[in-house]
This record gives structure tokens, C-alpha cells and sequence, in this order.
């Protein structure tokens, strides 16, 4: 299969767009066209293991790839988990979470870049490269680690994360500083995570020619469609689950509700719709900084607003980098409007709006709302209270709009509610402070004693990856402003 830029250019291979991570003029690849699971393959991927479905998926857009290689590289991958990978846990009739946070970084995160240094290693041989490969990533806390994990003390591969300064949980900063590994970097950036990810696409835009003699230049952010590709396996999964365990018939749909950042993840439901998953609508929960939440009520797309930190760091975003490939979806794959509406938010420009065609387009697939600090706090609080489950913050934004969702579809006359899968995207110990003031109303500053006191109040088990954390050194102490990023890069590599 062929992949497409957003902005125009010649088609590539799943490796090239693999290996150069962000398309040539900034845009960002898509595939060529989405390829369908038929009735019979998804009958087969019943009876698959998680890493099965997932090399079956990958398999679908990386034709190029050794299909038995990929699966021996999940299989390992998968292994470092602690017990099934995406576990599909029934909360109530109708009402499901899919766990993605039992890897080693405890963040949804680590199902994508688990396989990426595999699928990166083997383009670059595909492609005859044997130059080494710098990965760079911005974070809002999850992408840092998680890449920082999967790539420390690869050969021939170096990997650097940028992260702002006040934007991520104790937690995330301690995770990332304390990162093992001679091939890894971490620099804090005065600045929101919006003013990292522009940075790390300045250097990808001004500095990739220069840069060339020395490294391959590629990213481990979801602008890569090598972090996009894996996530959609996920979606798959869920609903084989579903089937499975006779909680649905194969077809049903099944409504997905995502807590949205950076619009990677629930793009990915979005691909496994265009493949033919029975999937209702994508529901996106936000927080406080609700631009995408005012696009699916509005048409209109406004970053122009005020910034705010809360709770859920890592949806602390205003101007989401995957919405690029949306758009472009929208707009029937129009390469200049696409190029027009994105430069032009990149350079200043207060908002875009929708042609008519693509809002009502938007709305037959999505639905957007967005949650206070209150009303997260009172979710995670009444769903402990209910279930006696803890979530963390993200998963508790998420949680909120499915239930005002539901409730709202189920008011309808001869309204049928679809079953809602809500994705779990991080372990509530990573956010402890926040979770237990949730909990219990008690304001911890220690990390560590937050995580005691959910651990006494839950019994829910602390993953092992952040207890050794605590009596770990801390490595990285840089921070600089955004415009010293680049010269941050030029140390890194010598």
C-alpha cells in the first residue's frame, strides 16, 4: 500500500512514511485508501491473541513488511505487559472500559510504541539506510516515556523528548528525568506543550537537509503514521472481545468514547470505521481547553483562546496535530485547502470553519463535549463510589461524556443506546495527587504518598514500572525556551 501526503507530493511506502515520519512541505501522511476486513477475516481474528490481531491490522497497510517478523516482535513486545495487553473490563449492561495501560510506561501510549522501533528498524532496512536515526518527540507527559522506553539503548537509534515545563504530572516529569539508557535525552521547554510541538515541527520543516549528514531525522509523535497504525488494532480488539464474550452479535455497533488530546487516538477508531468496524460514533471528552470539543457544536475550529493547566495534562492542548488528516478526510482529500487552513493556524491565524458539507460530515461520526474540573473530580468520585473502580483523570473526562451521551440518546423517544466502550488511557497512579484528591477530598504534594494512600483506599495493584521510580536519580535538569530547542538537538547528537 501507498501513503499520501496531506498537503500533496509524490505516493510513498509504508516504510518511507514510516522512516520520515512527517511528510515533506509539513504535512502528514495518510493511507492511499483504507482497506476493508471482510466477514471472513474478521471471524478469523476472533479466535487471535491481541499481538495477532495487531500484526493482522499492521498487515493490512505494511504489505512491504515480513508479516512473521512483525508478529515475533509484537509477541516480545506484548510480553514486557503486565497481563493481557487490552483487556475489555464490563462496568455495567451497555457500558464497558478497555484498559491500555498495562505496559510499561502505564499509558496508552506504549500499545503504538511497543512495535514502532521494530517498524522503524526494518523500514530503514527496506530503504538500505544505515545512517543512524534520531527520533524526536514533543509531550504532554504519556509519548515522552513511552518512547523514551521503547527506544533506550536501541542500536543505531538515538531519541530525544521535549516536554513544557509545568504541563505534565509529577508523576510524567519524574518517569521521563530518570529515564535509563545511553541514547536518550529529555529537556523541559518554558512553554505549553502547543509551543513544544511547534518546535519539534520547526525542526523538522527548517533543519531535517542539515541535519541529514549526520542523523535520519523521524518522530515518535502520532504525526508519524507509524504511531497511528498500531492504535487502530485496539478498536478491533475491543469489539472481537464484544463478540466473544456474547455481550454483542457481530455487527452491532458499538459507540467508542475517547478522551481527546491530541486527536490521535480516536483518529485511529476513526481509520478502523473507514475499515469497516461496526463502530456508532466516536464520542471525544476535553477538558477545559475545548477547542475541539466548540469544532463538533460549531464547525468551527478556534485556538485563539485561553490555556489552561488542569488535571488531564496530557489533553492540555489547543491546536491538535491529527486533525490535519480529519480535515483532509472531510474535505474529500483536498491537498490545497488542507495546506491553506493548516499554514494558516500555524502562523497565527484564530480559527477555520468548516464548509457545511464537511460539519455535517463531521457529525455523522463524532460527537464532542468537554468536562470541568469539578465534573471530573465528581465522575472519578461517583464511579469509584459505584463500581469501585479507580480512574484516573483522563479516563474520568471521558467517562463523563459518555454517561451525558447516553443519557441524552437514551431520552429520545424509542431511542436504543449502543453499548459504549470508554478507553482507559493511563493508570490512575500516574496522576496520584490528582486521583486522591478525587477519592477523598485529601491534597497530598508527595507522588509517592498519593500513591499509598489510593493504594490503601483501592486495593488496586501499583504497577511495578513506578514504584522502582522513586529511588531512581534524576538525569535530566535542562529546560530552555522554545527557541533553543534546536540548538538542544545539535548538542545531543555532537
Amino acid at each position: 500500500m501507498l501513503f499520501v501526503s496531506t498537503r500533496g507530493g509524490k505516493p510513498v511506502t509504508g516504510a518511507e512514511a514510516i522512516v520520515k515520519g512527517m511528510a515533506d512541505g509539513g504535512g502528514l501522511y495518510v493511507p492511499a485508501s483504507f482497506p476493508a476486513v471482510t466477514a471472513e477475516e474478521f471471524s478469523a481474528m476472533l479466535s487471535m491473541d491481541y499481538a495477532e490481531r495487531t500484526a493482522f491490522i499492521l498487515g493490512k497497510y505494511l504489505d512491504e513488511y515480513d508479516g512473521e517478523g512483525l508478529l515475533a516482535w509484537l509477541r516480545k513486545a506484548y510480553a514486557a505487559f503486565e497481563g493481557d495487553p487490552a483487556p475489555l473490563v464490563r462496568m455495567d449492561e451497555g457500558l464497558y472500559l478497555l484498559e491500555l495501560f498495562h505496559g510499561p510506561t502505564c499509558a496508552f501510549k506504549d500499545m503504538a510504541l511497543a512495535v514502532l522501533p521494530y517498524l522503524l528498524r526494518e523500514g530503514c532496512n527496506l530503504l538500505k539506510i544505515k545512517k543512524d536515526v534520531l527520533v524526536l518527540a514533543a509531550t504532554s507527559g504519556d509519548t515522552g516515556k513511552a518512547a523514551l522506553e521503547a527506544f533506550a539503548d536501541k542500536e543505531g537509534v538515538k531519541v530525544m523528548v521535549f516536554y513544557p515545563e509545568e504541563g505534565v504530572s509529577k508523576m510524567q516529569k519524574l518517569q521521563m528525568c530518570t529515564q535509563d539508557g545511553e541514547n536518550v535525552n529529555v529537556v523541559a521547554v518554558r512553554g505549553n506543550f502547543d509551543d513544544c510541538q511547534a518546535g519539534v515541527k520547526r525542526i523538522f520543516r527548517k533543519h531535517r537537509e542539515e541535519l541529514a549528514d549526520k542523523v535520519l531525522l523521524t518522530s515518535a509523535n502520532s504525526i508519524s503514521i507509524g504511531r497511528l497504525l498500531p492504535q487502530i488494532a485496539y478498536y478491533f480488539s475491543a469489539y472481537c472481545d464484544l463478540v466473544t464474550s456474547n455481550q454483542i452479535a457481530m455487527g452491532d455497533p458499538v459507540d467508542f468514547c475517547v478522551p481527546t488530546g491530541n486527536f490521535g487516538n480516536v483518529l485511529a477508531g476513526y481509520y478502523a470505521k473507514r475499515m469497516g468496524l461496526p463502530v456508532g460514533k466516536l464520542l471525544t471528552g476535553s477538558n477545559k481547553n475545548c477547542a475541539l470539543a466548540d469544532l463538533f457544536k460549531t464547525g468551527t475550529y478556534d485556538v485563539k483562546r485561553p490555556f489552561w493547566r488542569t488535571m488531564s495534562p496530557s489533553m492540555d492542548i489547543l491546536l491538535a496535530s491529527n486533525l490535519e488528516r480529519l480535515f483532509f478526510e472531510l474535505s474529500g482529500r483536498d491537498e490545497s485547502l488542507t495546506t491553506e487552513r493548516m499554514r494558516a493556524l500555524s502562523q497565527g491565524a484564530r480559527s477555520c470553519t468548516l464548509r457545511a458539507e464537511e460539519f455535517k460530515k463531521l457529525n455523522e461520526d463524532f460527537f464532542g463535549d468537554w468536562v470541568s474540573e469539578d465534573d471530573t473530580v465528581e465522575c472519578v468520585y461517583d464511579f469509584f463510589e459505584e463500581y469501585g473502580y479507580p480512574m484516573d483523570t483522563h479516563t474520568g473526562v471521558a467517562m463523563c461524556v459518555a454517561e451525558r451521551y447516553r443519557e441524552k440518546v437514551g431520552s429520545e423517544p424509542k431511542a436504543v443506546v449502543p453499548p459504549t466502550v470508554v478507553i482507559a488511557t493511563a493508570s490512575p497512579y500516574k496522576f496520584p495527587q490528582d486521583v486522591l484528591y478525587a477519592l477523598t477530598g485529601s491534597d497530598v504534594k508527595d507522588s509517592f504518598k498519593g500513591i499509598k494512600r489510593i493504594h490503601l483506599l483501592t486495593a488496586m495493584k501499583v504497577p511495578e514500572p513506578l514504584k522502582a521510580v522513586r529511588y531512581k536519580p534524576i538525569r535530566f535538569k535542562a529546560t530552555v525556551p522554545t527557541d533553543k530547542m534546536y540548538d538542544e538537538v545539535l548538542k545531543f547528537i555532537g
